[in-house]
């Protein structure tokens, strides 16, 4: 009976193991440069979705409208608008994401920002540049990530019914699950190393440019060098715990 659950276990380990090799192969034919378009320098929100995807860019406009007065940010978690004319296309995006009545819970204004035709626009531009992973092997890779971790759960349950299965110990059944579990084990440890760059929103030639970016470690004294860190490293470079409490 035990060998049921072997073959049930290896089953789970082969076919996880083999659609992660699937998905970082695919990730790793990404372009390695970017198009020779433009002067290579990244705007404020290109940099908040390289870091950080859609939620960065809400938060980096959110900031922005907060600064000058245009947005209210409790540390409840509610935005209120306080001017409804945004400056351009994203903060457009955003007032109406907040909604008519002119408030909304930060993460329903996030989910509601981040399904936007212009966010949408933003992360098909980076992609086509080469800046961004597309979004299809970034879902790959970390699907592939979620099945082999469900493999590990899948093997150590298979063993425990293999274990019950033959109470007297008669068979050495623990060495057999072993392998199966050292080979998702593995596995998952190798592609935290060797592919984890993948799942993050910008690819290998917009990681290299968001390395170029001078982002101040401290608090930043003007706007320009606070929406700097912000976008690149997130609310946490906020020096206003009042803000980051809001955003978090």
């Amino acid at each position: 009976m035990w060998m049921l659950f072997l073959c049930v276990a290896w089953a789970a380990a082969i076919v996880s193991c083999a659609h992660l090799c699937r998905a970082a192969v695919a990730a790793a034919q990404l372009p390695s440069s970017a198009p020779a378009e433009g002067d290579g320098r990244l705007g404020l929100y290109e940099m908040a979705y390289l870091s950080g995807g859609p939620r960065r860019v809400t938060d980096l406009a959110m900031v922005t409208m907060g600064r000058q007065r245009r947005l209210h940010l409790a540390g409840t978690g509610w935005a209120t608008v306080v001017d409804p004319e945004g400056r351009n296309a994203i903060e457009r995006a955003l007032i109406a994401a907040i909604g008519p009545e002119g408030q909304r819970q930060i993460p329903a204004t996030r989910a509601a920002h981040a399904a936007s035709d212009v966010l949408g626009t933003l992360a098909d531009r980076l992609t086509t540049a080469g800046l961004a992973v597309p979004a299809a092997a970034r879902e790959s890779v970390a699907s592939g990530m979620r099945e082999v971790r469900a493999a590990v759960v899948v093997i150590v349950v298979m063993l425990a019914a293999a274990t019950a299965s033959d109470p007297g110990g008669t068979a050495p059944i623990a060495p057999w699950f072993a392998l199966p579990l050292l080979l998702t084990a593995g596995c998952f440890g190798i592609a935290r190393v060797e592919i984890h760059p993948y799942t993050r929103w910008a690819s290998p030639t917009g990681q290299d440019l968001l390395r170029a970016v001078p982002v101040p470690r401290s608090p930043a004294p003007d706007d320009a060098q606070l929406l700097t860190a912000l976008a690149v490293r997130g609310p946490s470079a906020l020096p206003d715990p009042e803000l980051r409490a809001a955003l978090a």
